[in-house]
């Protein structure tokens, strides 16, 4: 009889004690915290925009100079564990937010399906409908809702 295989990382180890490669491979490649957010001055209410970092490649969702970003894009955020529960932007799938949250990843996860398409088939990833900011006008132009909306399951649960 085999023994059963040990539980993930993601449910065993805490966010702050993760190391770089398990906290890097929690990211799902969706690209919905690279998307530009407003926030209205006066009753802090954020809305989302389909407007893309400059770096994010559009089309695959990866950022194409992710190691000098910071050098690139003054405000790129790099999240640790203490600022996830913070941060209300985050879309609500996201693992960082989940785990955070006690949640488990979603079905779709690639770390759960073994697939990095499953972001693209579950429809979480901003891959092919987003603009890049040098394309794009005024962000106000492009107020979208489907960034803060939870994606579903491979098979569409």
């Amino acid at each position: 009889m085999t023994p059963p295989s040990p539980p993930p990382f993601w449910k065993t180890t805490p966010l702050a004690d993760m190391t770089t490669e398990q906290w890097e491979s929690l990211c799902d490649g969706c690209g919905r915290c690279c998307l530009h957010k407003l926030r209205d001055d006066d009753t802090e209410e954020l809305h989302y925009t389909s407007v893309a970092c400059r770096l994010l490649d559009v089309k695959t969702c990866q950022c194409t100079d992710y190691l000098k970003r910071h050098r690139k894009v003054q405000d790129c955020v790099t999240l640790t564990p203490t600022m996830i529960p913070d941060l209300d932007w985050l879309p609500p799938d996201c693992a960082y937010k989940r785990l955070s949250d006690g949640l488990d990843l979603p079905a779709w996860h690639p770390l759960i399906t073994g697939d990095p398409n499953t972001v693209i088939t579950s429809g979480a990833s901003a891959a092919g409908r987003c603009i890049s900011e040098r394309r794009a006008g005024a962000l106000e132009d492009y107020i979208v809702d489907w960034p803060a909306e939870p994606a579903t399951t491979p098979d569409g649960n």
